[in-house]
């Protein structure tokens, strides 16, 4: 039951805020997750280049300059990460499809009590990508957001090399 009702507000917090497609937070209320992370989590590798790296730079920086805590990189949600990149690649798409089914992974997994994702398309350099985050109301608010980890994907699309990005928020 619970779980039900969690999905449901869930959808309807998508749904509710796919006007921009941008930017996207699912939270838990009350939720008896703890911070703990399963040892399966803790397990999971996930390869970081250079890109990648810089733009969590560039974000945790940010962050620090308004006051707010760094956040921790976590290979399971960059691994989420990822896997909406390819999404969005084999399906030539840009949006939060199944950001739910993400959210609640991360929930179950990781015992995250809140999950946002900010995605983008086509930005050359981390400095160009985190800009345009930072200049957008609903990317903004999850880069300075009530987090405590992230991780983070950039995949280049094989045939047009165009970049997909996702960046996903949890506060565990």
């Amino acid at each position: 039951m619970k779980l039900n009702l969690l999905r449901v507000a869930l959808l309807a917090t998508v749904l509710f805020s796919m006007n921009s497609c941008s930017s996207d937070t699912a939270e838990v209320a009350n939720s008896n997750n703890t911070s703990t992370v399963s040892l399966t989590a803790k397990d999971v590798t996930y390869n970081y280049s250079d890109t990648e790296l810089a733009t969590m730079a560039l974000i945790n920086d940010y962050r620090l300059s308004v006051g707010l805590n760094a956040l921790e990189k976590i290979n399971h949600i960059s691994v989420k990460s990822e896997e909406h990149d390819e999404y969005m690649i084999t399906n030539n798409v840009v949006n939060h499809n199944n950001f739910v089914e993400r959210s609640e992974d991360i929930i179950k997994v990781l015992g995250a009590r809140r999950v946002g994702e900010n995605i983008a398309y086509n930005f050359v350099t981390p400095e160009s990508v985190v800009k345009a985050w930072l200049n957008s109301p609903t990317h903004k608010e999850n880069i300075e957001g009530d987090f405590t980890h992230f991780g983070i994907a950039i995949k280049a699309d094989p045939v047009t090399g165009k970049k997909y990005f996702t960046n996903i928020f949890a506060k565990i």
